[in-house]
């Protein structure tokens, strides 16, 4: 079969809702995605941040193997012994005091608004769960509540109320709509959909400032930034604050759907038994890959380090390769945002442009915010493999450069 013929019989079935590449897959390894025509890709997106430790990686697939022969799901009506193995490690490396598990990051911070507003009425903190311009949280109705999307949000109103979305990075507006009722004020301390934006450091100062004040409830959602992709277990923890609560998933189950929301101690006693659940959330398998993703990032007993040291040092040397880009193409690219593995070239101009022409040279990128060329790849890239990813970046541009030349030569 063909990826034609696989993308005609799709179709046929299934609804179009989503804009795919024209790539129809046979296998991935590692870095690299083989298609049906057999045609090898760079892949420098990582399923949008799901496969950090690449395709495949052995640790993940052996705990899989072992836990799909001894069962694969029971529901949450048992104890299992993978969602406490997951637990502890998450614990113990973050501090929080307890998981609540989900299915995706939708989830999570579906579990994380409930959260709050349950805590919220009992500590009269019933006024408004504040959010940012750009964010992004989910396609739940709760998360399309809590984001400004309106390609997202369009027609499917009414929304939740009692939520104010307010600019990103302006602590001036910040304060200005906090109040002593404010439950909740909810970021991404790196915006992924939004365009690799980091949160600066007086907009975070700010915030931490007002919890103090206010006595409202930090929500982060890591979702995206958490598990290693900026170098820091969190992207928050440059900052040195410590949210109440913390969302995850991508990343944590290593190509599986798994998501967790992380709970400082204050909170243990806000939910009762049978408040919140969910049937598949913390699903053996998913927790069992979620335990060799966990070790192969921080470290394990058998003395493993972790990648979390490889994943700053490529970062920096893949950044400064996309400054000397920007300095020699300062027509069309403009900055570089990010850090780590989770990096933004913006371009002063539409990034499918961009994206689309490295696909033609077999590397997988991701075009966001419509002026960003996104760099998501695995966090077990190496320095070889990012080589090859920027030869043909260099072309790319080189190629782009002469087409505007020749564009401008026949201008009137």
């Amino acid at each position: 079969m063909s990826s034609q013929e696989l993308i005609e019989r799709e179709q046929s079935v299934l609804y179009p809702i989503y804009r795919r590449l024209p790539i129809a897959i046979a296998s991935a390894s590692g870095c690299w995605i083989t298609d049906l025509d057999g045609r090898r890709y760079l892949d420098l997106i990582s399923g949008i941040g799901v496969n950090a430790l690449g395709h495949g990686h052995p640790r993940v697939l052996e705990a899989v193997r072992q836990q799909m022969e001894r069962y694969m799901h029971v529901s949450n009506l048992f104890y299992q012994e993978p969602q406490v193995s997951l637990a502890e490690r998450l614990c113990r490396r973050t501090g929080y005091a307890a998981v609540v598990y989900s299915n995706s990051g939708a989830e999570s911070w579906e579990a994380a608004i409930k959260l709050a507003r349950r805590w919220g009425h009992r500590n009269g903190k019933t006024g408004a769960i504040i959010t940012f311009s750009g964010g992004f949280h989910g396609r739940t109705y709760g998360a399309l509540s809590t984001m400004d999307k309106p390609l997202y949000k369009d027609g499917m109103g009414p929304f939740l109320p009692n939520v104010e979305i307010l600019p990103y990075n302006d602590p001036d507006a910040l304060e200005a709509a906090i109040t002593d009722h404010t439950c909740a004020v909810g970021l991404e301390f790196i915006q992924g959909e939004g365009g690799i934006v980091e949160a600066t450091p007086a907009f975070v100062e700010r915030i931490e400032l007002l919890r103090k004040r206010h006595g409202f409830l930090l929500i982060a959602d890591e979702v995206q930034s958490g598990c290693g992709r900026t170098g820091d277990f969190f992207a928050f923890e440059r900052f040195g604050i410590r949210p109440d609560i913390v969302t995850l998933a991508k990343a944590l189950g290593g190509g599986l759907p798994l998501g967790a929301v992380l709970v400082s101690a204050a909170l243990l006693d806000v939910w009762e038994r049978g408040q919140h659940g969910t049937t598949y959330g913390g699903n053996p398998l998913a927790c069992a890959a979620g335990c060799a993703v966990l070790d192969a990032l921080v470290g394990d007993a058998d003395g493993d380090a972790g990648l979390l040291v490889h994943v700053r040092n490529l970062g920096d040397r893949i950044r400064a390769d996309l400054e000397a880009l920007r300095a020699e193409y300062p027509w069309l690219v403009r900055s570089v945002r990010g850090r780590g593995l989770m990096l933004g070239l913006v371009l002063s101009e539409d990034a499918t442009h961009l994206r689309d022409a490295l696909l033609r040279r077999g590397i997988i990128a991701n075009a966001t915010a419509t002026h960003v060329l996104r760099l998501l790849p695995p966090l077990i890239l190496t320095e070889e493999e990012w080589a090859i990813a920027l030869a043909a970046l260099v072309d790319a541009l080189a190629e782009r450069a002469t087409a505007k030349a020749a564009d401008a030569a026949i201008q009137p």
